[in-house]
């Protein structure tokens, strides 16, 4: 067992648990014989870059405790893309601190940064014990059940699309629909989670439009005014991500992030949701409403699930014990270990780093509704034990009364 300090990043959007899988990873690290000192890098890679490393042994347990359930990326987020001439500066750094047990938090990007830094100290014959803890609302990353921050987004989701719905009905007569718009630029777990919010047909959401499945304007409008016909309102939830059938985006956003991907409701562009506000209106010249949250849902720890902070904290030490055993460039995962119909169980596994790095995971195609705008019912099995109950609200028999 090699002996050096350790270093923790995070990067990427955050979640409302992303801290539980820090303090994992301190506390179980703290714990070992074989970790000196417990690093942090300030804003992600950015920080070992810029010479600035937090010393997270040096945090009291109570700060650590409240830590647990405190949403967003205490030690700060980043997006840089890392450079392949920027790797000897990274290694040197390491070097510098005596640092040979490295640990991001993060999503598809972060596992990249991670592979690439690990492997590159490897073939400078550095001893490096690299492991990723899995991070991300959009619940995209390959070889996991879901993602820790997943459930709390999905609940905020469904609890969000219940709640709005509720307005949307009674609101009717003056707003003939809603539209609210998730995260997740190609996967569309979020936007699938308000289905939890239906109970009946009338129930929002009526429609869901999923980034897995080409945008129909045509077959879209259809299904609106149908909706709107038999519920005298429309519900409709769409993913950021959501596209033409030539890949053009819907939001029609130009504008991209460092690692190209689209930076959906960037400045100076539009959202998915907006324009489909507009096609309703220009079709049919009804009043609605559209709803974009951007990142709240990533931040709402109001509306956290226990399962969530355990599995997130859990992953963390988990990557720990990995490291400690030799184990390095593989992500730790969640396995479902509970059988169909069966209280839910899950324990933990990996995947090979280079497994995961720069590749989403689409819904499979069983959990989307033949016509592309809704899930199935084996969607709502996988999701119910993740989000939890949600609650239920009282409804008016409003039946016309006789004189």
């Amino acid at each position: 067992m090699v002996q050096g300090n350790a270093i923790i990043g995070q990067s990427g959007g955050p979640t409302a648990v992303i801290n539980a899988s820090l303090v994992g990873v301190v506390e179980a690290a703290l714990k070992s014989k074989a970790i000196g000192r417990v690093l942090g890098m300030r804003f992600g890679i950015e920080g070992v870059l810029g010479d600035h490393l937090v010393d997270l042994g040096a945090q009291t347990k109570a700060t650590l405790a409240t830590l647990r359930g405190t949403p967003s990326s205490a030690l700060g987020s980043s997006r840089h893309k890392l450079k392949d001439e920027e790797l000897p500066a990274v290694l040197a750094q390491l070097q510098k601190y005596d640092i040979h047990y490295y640990f991001m938090i993060g999503g598809n990007d972060t596992m990249d940064t991670i592979h690439r830094v690990t492997a590159f100290a490897r073939q400078q014959g550095y001893d490096l014990k690299g492991v990723g803890v899995a991070k991300t609302v959009d619940n995209d990353l390959d070889g996991t059940d879901h993602t820790p921050g997943y459930p709390s987004a999905a609940r905020y989701i469904a609890l969000s699309v219940l709640q709005a719905g509720l307005l949307a009905r009674d609101m009717q007569r003056v707003d003939q629909y809603v539209i609210f718009q998730t995260v997740g630029r190609s996967a569309g777990w979020l936007p699938a989670a308000a289905a939890l919010a239906k109970t009946y047909p009338a129930d929002a959401p009526h429609l869901i439009l999923l980034p897995e499945r080409p945008f129909d304007a045509q077959a879209f409008l259809a299904a609106v005014a149908d909706a709107h016909r038999k519920y005298g309102f429309c519900s409709i939830v769409c993913g950021e991500g959501i596209t033409y059938a030539d890949g053009t985006p819907v939001s029609a956003s130009q504008t991209r992030d460092k690692f190209n991907n689209v930076e959906f409701g960037a400045m100076g562009g539009t959202s998915a949701a907006m324009m489909l506000h507009q096609m309703i209106k220009n079709k049919f010249g009804w009043r609605g409403e559209f709803q974009v949250t951007e990142s709240l849902q990533m931040c709402a720890a109001d509306r956290g699930i226990k399962l969530d902070f355990d599995e997130a904290y859990g992953c963390g030490r988990q990557a720990v014990q990995l490291a400690l055993k030799g184990i390095s460039e593989v992500m730790v995962t969640i396995e479902r270990r509970s059988k169909r119909g069966a209280p839910y169980k899950a324990g933990f596994g990996t995947i090979a780093l280079a497994k995961v790095a720069n590749a989403a995971r689409p819904m499979p195609d069983r959990f989307i509704a033949n016509n592309g705008m809704f899930v199935t019912s084996a969607f709502l099995e996988y999701a119910r034990p993740l989000v939890g109950p949600l609650p239920v609200y009282a409804a008016l028999n409003t039946q016309k009364a006789k004189p």
